[in-house]
């Protein structure tokens, strides 16, 4: 028999002892905590996710809704430059607002261009402008004494033309001076009658003493080219009033300009007021407006001068002081 003395004491498991008071209190916590969780608004359902406050003095982290993942980010403006060599948009599509940011300090690579104000404001000179060179032909005619379509009178200055009816244009040409070449040889005549059919665009019917210095009168038809001329005078510009002008009824003519007339107005009380020209070279108030009154002239390059002080006097040639400015 095995003695006693080699066998193991087992350990006393025996519980300590717990006190009746501290188990009545831990039992009321647990109710109270219970009760607690079961009457929460929410009735103790986090939906799935609990909700953590923010402890004091941190900052607080604020999930994604349900949306966020799908809308699209803010745009970054661009911080590059724009240079003076942009490209252009492309077809259909609008180009962006000039950034904001750009320097102060940023210049236009030019200067504007200054305009002219004569140049701007020149009205239209019809079918002769200044500037251009025509085509076309001369022939030549027996001036007589002068006189003409554009009504100036019997005159001793042969050096004259007349002008075909389409340039003509209803005696816009009237007065003009106009320098015509050809062959090497040139001379300046001063239109002062018209050119009817055959005359064709381009052609001047020369004096026989003109067309005598471009080539010999029994060359009949010669190539030309010509142009308008403001030539140098000392003479300055007279008005005329028609046969039979009255302070009812008045025909204006401007004789001596220098260059081209391209419109005749007259004072009335509601201002200037622009007369029709006749194809006979004057201009007519039917009416009677400003008969009598002051009258402003303007040239094709778009000067304009006043005259006042002229009465009605038909048919009498009064000068004036005023002469438009050589070009």
């Amino acid at each position: 028999m095995a003695s006693s003395s080699h066998r193991r004491s087992r350990p006393d498991r025996r519980p300590a002892r717990i006190p009746a008071i501290a188990v009545v209190a831990v039992a009321a916590v647990a109710l109270v905590v219970s009760l607690v969780v079961a009457f929460r608004p929410d009735g103790g359902s986090g939906g799935g996710q609990d909700k953590v406050a923010p402890v004091a003095g941190a900052p607080a982290s604020v999930s994604p809704t349900a949306t966020a993942s799908s809308a699209s980010p803010e745009p970054k403006p661009s911080t590059a430059s724009p240079t003076a060599t942009a490209s252009k948009p492309a077809a259909g599509k609008t180009p962006s607002a000039s950034p904001t940011t750009a320097p102060a300090s940023t210049r236009p690579s030019a200067e504007p261009t200054p305009r002219t104000p004569v140049a701007a404001a020149a009205p239209s000179a019809g079918r002769i402008r200044p500037g251009a060179t025509y085509k076309g032909l001369a022939t030549s005619y027996d001036v007589g004494n002068g006189d003409g379509a554009c009504s100036y009178g019997p005159t001793t200055d042969v050096m004259t033309a007349a002008m075909n009816t389409a340039d003509y244009e209803t005696s816009k040409a009237c007065g003009a001076y106009v320098l015509v070449r050809a062959g090497g040889k040139s001379v300046t005549v001063r239109i002062t009658n018209e050119c009817p059919a055959p005359c064709e665009a381009g052609q001047l019917d020369l004096s026989q003493q003109a067309f005598a210095k471009l080539a010999p009168l029994s060359a009949g038809r010669i190539p030309i080219t010509w142009s308008l001329l403001s030539p140098s005078t000392s003479d300055t510009i007279s008005i005329r009033y028609k046969t039979g002008s009255t302070q009812y009824w008045c025909g204006i003519q401007a004789i001596g300009h220098r260059n081209p007339l391209a419109r005749l107005e007259v004072r009335t009380n509601g201002g200037w007021s622009a007369l029709p020209r006749t194809e006979y070279n004057y201009f007519l108030s039917e009416q009677g407006a400003g008969c009598g009154d002051a009258i402003r002239l303007t040239d094709v390059y778009g000067e304009r001068l006043t005259v006042e002080g002229l009465a009605v006097r038909p048919d009498a040639v009064q000068a004036t002081r005023v002469q438009f400015a050589r070009r």
